[in-house]
């Protein structure tokens, strides 16, 4: 069909390569709560000297550079501690870099439409790749306003990408500017100035493997003790040997926990970072380590058992499990969430809709889920759909990102396997042609669930249509099998039955012919049926 873009073959996606799980520190005393925040304002401190070091150097860094900030850290902390300090100002360094470039790429995209429908006639109606003019004179005028705003912006943007400058505030840009808005977020100065401290401290320490229990800065033993090796100015605070202080609570991690115990045990690096909840006024040890890297699966050994197809929305998850063939079994699965509140309601919705995916999926026998291979960078901006203030609310609402992740995760400890398929058309073509199919007065298909279809059919390889065109000879299967999703003997499938001997009449059995052969004729009209008809020799006349 002319005018679609070509799609891109669909692929595994690569399992997780690290693991992080979280859990509460409990039964703090005054005096570890005290020593806690010491630590963490002093490290903070040293962090922040050390990430405006990196920011300074810009592109011009390197090893000798890295070298010298951390002999500098180490006096008024320690080796490890210098270590951890420099990488994670690096790390921070380099995504800001990544997210300049990110931004970047959204101002060139908003300057070329901008461009684009300023060029064009007012009222001219767009099409389904390019939107089109402005409705007014007003609004082109606004918009060409808009447009000069994004190319000075760009403009500087640029200029600092290649300078190698980036823009970073420790503790969050976000959190920095509510300190102007204290009455719209409803917190007081203290307040506001206990989350911004605590955002700012530094207690994380990476893994070295070969070390007891993994990490020789922040150790915790297979029994649940926490004990953090002091910087050289708080080492008067040590409460035990070697400069250390041993807090007074133990941990256990619930999730995962048997496999975090298995790296303690056997001396392999795990990373820590403490922090402080000053909203609920609790404190967190955080412990991840890196996966072993693992081959992912053929996609056509993922797909022995089938697959089940997954349409992602702003509120729910439409799937849809489909046999082999790409036949839809069963009825169609809703896992609805609500993405309202907090961050954390959040979180836990997601985790919970994609908790019952896994269990149904499993349940099924299902080894693979297909899901779409979305990115709503350039369908987000305001200037394709300025006038379309919901429809951009809608795609913005719709946590592509965070389920990905979420479901890569939780699925690799499933054993299950998921796939990416190309979104284009998914919806479109798969109301065309399996909404109305599936619906009936005891089932109502969605278009989403038509979409859930279309994505499955794509990982395994069939056309989102139903069935191919029949042969133009004859409206039969004298050219070949009619459908394209199963084989001429498979029970059930789409298409024509097989040719049955006999009389293709609804009155006549289809063994008359036998029957009549081995029964005696005892009417008239039998027996003319059975005599042979010999024309006679012509007569010949002189």
């Amino acid at each position: 069909m002319a005018g679609l873009r070509e799609l891109a073959a669909p692929f595994v996606v690569c399992g997780p390569s690290g693991t992080t799980v979280r859990t509460r520190l409990k039964q703090l005393t005054d005096v570890d709560v005290e020593v806690l925040r010491q630590v963490g304002a002093h490290l903070g401190t040293l962090a922040s000297r050390d990430l405006k070091a990196r920011c300074r150097d810009g592109l011009g860094h390197d090893a000798g550079a890295w070298a010298v900030r951390k002999r500098e850290l180490t006096p008024v902390s320690s080796a490890r501690w210098a270590g951890a300090i420099t990488k994670a100002s690096h790390d921070q360094w380099a995504l800001a870099r990544r997210c300049a470039h990110a931004h970047i790429q959204s101002l060139e995209a908003g300057v070329r439409t901008l461009r684009h429908r300023l060029s064009l006639p007012l009222g001219q109606k767009g099409s389904k790749h390019a939107p089109g003019g402005y409705r007014s004179r007003r609004e082109w005028h606004a918009k060409a306003r808009r447009l000069h705003a994004l190319e000075d912006r760009l403009q500087r943007i640029r200029a600092d990408w290649d300078a190698g400058i980036v823009r970073v505030v420790r503790g969050g840009k976000r959190l920095a500017r509510v300190r102007h808005h204290l009455t719209d977020a409803g917190l007081t100065e203290p307040r506001w100035r206990e989350r911004w401290e605590a955002e700012r401290w530094f207690v994380q320490a990476d893994g070295e493997s070969g070390k007891r229990f993994g990490n020789e800065t922040i150790r915790i033993a297979p029994d649940g003790e926490v004990s953090i090796r002091l910087p050289a100015p708080l080492a008067h605070l040590a409460n035990a040997a070697h400069g250390r202080y041993v807090l007074t609570g133990r941990v256990t991690f619930a999730h995962r926990g048997q496999e975090w115990a298995d790296r303690v045990a056997a001396n392999r690096a795990v990373a820590y970072r403490i922090h402080h909840d000053t909203t609920r006024d609790r404190w967190y040890v955080t412990a991840s380590w890196q996966n072993p890297v693992t081959r992912t699966p053929p996609l056509n050994v993922a797909l022995v058992e089938g697959v089940i197809g997954v349409d992602m929305n702003a509120d729910h998850l439409a799937a849809w499990h489909l046999d082999t063939h790409g036949n839809p079994v069963g009825d169609p699965r809703r896992f609805p969430y609500d993405l309202t509140g907090p961050a954390t309601h959040r979180d836990a919705q997601v985790r919970h809709a994609l908790t019952r995916l896994l269990h149904w999926a499993t349940a099924s026998g299902v080894k693979a889920i297909a899901v779409e291979d979305l990115d709503f960078t350039a369908e987000k901006t305001r200037e394709k759909h300025g006038r379309q203030k919901r429809f951009r609310q809608l795609i913005s609402g719709i946590p592509t990102g965070r389920l990905r992740a979420r479901l890569t995760s939780m699925a690799d400890a499933t054993g299950i396997t998921i796939i990416a398929v190309d979104p284009a058309y998914t919806s479109q073509w798969g109301a065309q042609h399996w909404q109305k199919p599936l619906t009936s007065s005891t089932r109502r298909t969605t278009r989403h669930d038509a979409a859930s279809i279309a994505i499955g059919r794509r990982a395994q390889g069939y056309p989102i249509r139903r069935r191919t065109a029949p042969p133009r000879t004859h409206q039969s299967d004298g050219c070949g099998h009619r459908t394209a999703q199963a084989e001429p003997e498979t029970p059930g499938r789409e298409g024509p039955r097989p040719r049955i001997p006999g009389p293709r009449t609804r009155s006549v059995p289809p063994d008359t012919e036998r029957t009549r052969a081995t029964r005696t004729p005892n009417t008239v009209r039998d027996v003319r049926s059975k005599q042979e008809w010999v024309q006679d020799s012509l007569l010949l006349t002189e």
